[in-house]
């Protein structure tokens, strides 16, 4: 559906994460920009009106860890595919995503700058990519995805549009990689700094790149005015990747209250991803999860809810993360409920909008209901402040979704 240069969603109940309580209003949104949250409730040339007859709005959602190429469980196979196949196939990824209400995602290994600018320009249905191209890894860590007897250059597939990473060994190498990235339109730098469970040759606890290395990457990106980010499971790992510098820490499945209290002093952001492992755990042998990967999953898996106590109790910023893989896509949503076993719902729903906004660099226009704000907005049956598991299942308790202003679900 096209943007009416104005939307006024009438009785509306405004709620967002910088708000103890929801507001009462009528919001107008003028080309794509919230203008006003205590408008006129009146018709006018060029003004569509939405009675939300009180149902919650409330901020687009956004999530700080996914893959937007990853269309594939297995993801040797994945890098392999075919261009226009590997392209084709991210398209209802994505378009999956703004559907279930995420209207930003940080797409963390794979995707690159101009399929950014794609959705951007509307040449795809999905959400605002921010991107940085692809991950890079020592050999035989996270993203080297070739089976032990696998001799041939590992660098073979890396600008393929399904690879999620790049091999890239020692401080000049990691330097130059990083360049390349930011040359091409990467908005941040990732970096692979411990084993993984969909790599094949590398144990979860193996340390994935020596700090040199990982303040070679810091320095790169702070030079472009950006930030590393850094796939973490175990505290040395991480505590190693904040000495360096890292500003995102993925994962932190395996993190102890030290660690915890050296990230929350250094000021990191810790992104969280527990839906991915119960996905891996009960449709990973289905998919086509190779079985050196089966085996690692529960490494991380039953850890999880643990580092979510941990990380709240140093004090530690969290970010909402899902990272799924291939047809477990369609779990997105499930983070929400799996996060309410613990923490608290307006917790979880800062972790999906302000503080997911300040990740991604854009606090103030993303993840609030206020002036000035791009209009990205949800219409929901929910009060997430108090529960957000209704978020849970987006296509009973999201009736409306809006994007930069324009309406791509309205069912009220």
């Amino acid at each position: 559906m096209t943007a009416p240069k104005q939307i006024l969603f009438a009785n509306a109940r405004i709620v967002d994460a910088t708000r103890a309580a929801p507001l009462e209003g009528h919001v107008l949104v003028e080309d794509g920009t919230i203008r006003d949250l205590a408008a006129r409730p009146v018709a006018a040339a060029d003004r569509l009106v939405v009675d939300l007859k009180g149902h919650t709005l409330m901020p687009g959602l956004i999530d700080c860890h996914v893959h937007v190429v990853a269309s594939m469980m297995n993801l040797g196979q994945n890098a392999q595919l075919p261009e226009a196949t590997a392209v084709l196939r991210s398209l209802p990824i994505m378009r999956g995503m703004l559907h279930r209400g995420f209207t930003t995602v940080r797409d963390v290994g794979g995707a690159p700058a101009a399929l950014a600018e794609a959705v951007a320009a509307g040449l795809a249905e999905g959400p605002r990519l921010v991107v940085c191209g692809k991950a890079l890894s020592k050999t035989g860590g996270h993203v080297d995805l070739r089976p032990r007897q696998d001799w041939h250059d590992p660098h073979r597939w890396r600008r393929n549009f399904g690879a999620l990473g790049r091999v890239a060994d020692g401080v000049d190498e990691v330097r130059r990689a990083c360049r390349e990235e930011l040359r091409e339109g990467a908005m941040f730098i990732k970096i692979m700094a411990n084993g993984g469970v969909a790599s094949p040759t590398d144990p979860i606890a193996w340390q994935g790149y020596s700090q040199d290395e990982m303040s070679a990457a810091v320095q790169e990106a702070a030079d472009a005015g950006t930030y590393v980010s850094a796939h973490l499971y175990t505290s040395p790992a991480i505590a190693r990747a904040i000495a360096a510098g890292v500003h995102s820490l993925e994962h932190c499945n395996r993190i102890d209250a030290p660690t915890a209290g050296l990230a929350a002093k250094s000021g990191c952001v810790a992104v969280p991803t527990l839906v991915t492992y119960e996905a891996l755990a009960t449709d990973g042998v289905r998919l086509g999860l190779p079985p050196a990967s089966i085996a690692k999953i529960e490494d991380v898996r039953g850890a999880g809810f643990a580092s979510l106590s941990i990380l709240r109790d140093a004090g530690v910023r969290m970010a909402f993360g899902t990272d799924l893989l291939g047809e477990t896509h369609v779990r997105q949503s499930e983070e929400f409920a799996i996060r309410a076993r613990v923490l608290p719902a307006a917790e979880i729903l800062a972790a999906a909008t302000t503080e997911a906004a300040k990740l991604v660099g854009m606090e103030g226009r993303l993840g609030v209901v206020a002036e000035g704000a791009i209009a990205d907005l949800l219409v929901t049956t929910c009060n997430p402040l108090e529960d957000v598991t209704p978020l849970a299942q987006p296509e009973r308790h999201i009736p409306g979704i809006v994007q930069g202003g324009r309406i791509v679900r309205m069912a009220l």
